[in-house]
């Protein structure tokens, strides 16, 4: 499933001080784009669409961060959370999950091993709302957020601390707003968890652009993704490609 990706290790410390290894995939070549699994981890459906980014002419770098690689294992994945909240704390509200340094640390290795001015980045449910807190660093020129559903069981909070609100805004002030999308009848990712995002970055200017595709599903780039000319999903990936050609 993982035929023509590159494997290396990649190890940076989290807050606290504790370092952290992960296994990096990377495919392809041209601008870089960051790809962030959703919850039922690293299966053919994200590696569908990291192939259509691909032959999009990017380079893709794919961070395999949890749960077994090539199985659709969203129940396991979520008990896995429950216990182990050392990296990705679901619950947390008003701060940012430990990983994120060590994404930032991955988006600075890959903008200076590849000699690039800036790399994108696209987190997906899970990781939704990594993306709209990786826009704030040096290293990251544009950012999507895919049905950012965190944190759990709290739609009008957000999984991001005051500071990263702030040092976000600061960035998209510099370089234009960046993108989140979902589907309006999602019902992980709610209007609440919009309007939320809403209030906080864009009370002032459009700091990120919020769109509400048609339909009633969740994973809109990878298991609920339609091709076609008239599908609202295809014209999202379109959208998606254009912005980061643009930005990258």
């Amino acid at each position: 499933m993982l035929d023509g990706f590159q494997q290396r290790p990649f190890a940076a410390e989290i807050s606290g001080g504790q370092m952290v290894e992960h296994d990096v995939y990377e495919k392809g070549a041209g601008p870089v784009v960051v790809i962030l699994q959703e919850l039922p981890g690293i299966e053919k459906e994200t590696i569908r669409f990291a192939d259509k980014m691909v032959a999009a002419g990017f380079r893709v770098i794919l961070p395999h961060l949890f749960g077994p690689l090539g199985k659709f294992a969203i129940v396991r994945n979520v008990a896995r959370h429950f216990c182990v909240r050392r990296e990705i704390d679901i619950f947390a509200r008003n701060r940012s999950s430990p990983v994120i340094d060590w994404l930032k640390a991955l988006c600075r290795d890959t903008q200076q091993r590849y000699d690039v001015s800036g790399v994108g980045v696209i987190g997906m449910c899970l990781t939704g709302n990594f993306a709209i807190s990786l826009m704030a660093d040096e290293s990251v020129l544009a950012s999507v957020a895919a049905q950012p559903s965190l944190p759990l069981f709290a739609q009008k909070a957000l999984h991001m601390s005051a500071e990263d609100v702030e040092a976000t805004k600061r960035k998209l002030d510099t370089h234009g707003p960046m993108r989140a999308y979902r589907f309006a009848g999602d019902k992980l990712c709610k209007t609440e968890k919009f309007a939320a995002i809403d209030q906080a970055f864009n009370s002032d200017r459009e700091r990120i652009t919020l769109t509400h595709v048609p339909g009633n599903k969740h994973a809109m780039l990878t298991a609920h993704f339609i091709e076609g000319e008239n599908s609202p999903t295809q014209a999202v990936l379109d959208e998606i490609v254009g912005y980061f050609r643009e930005k990258l």
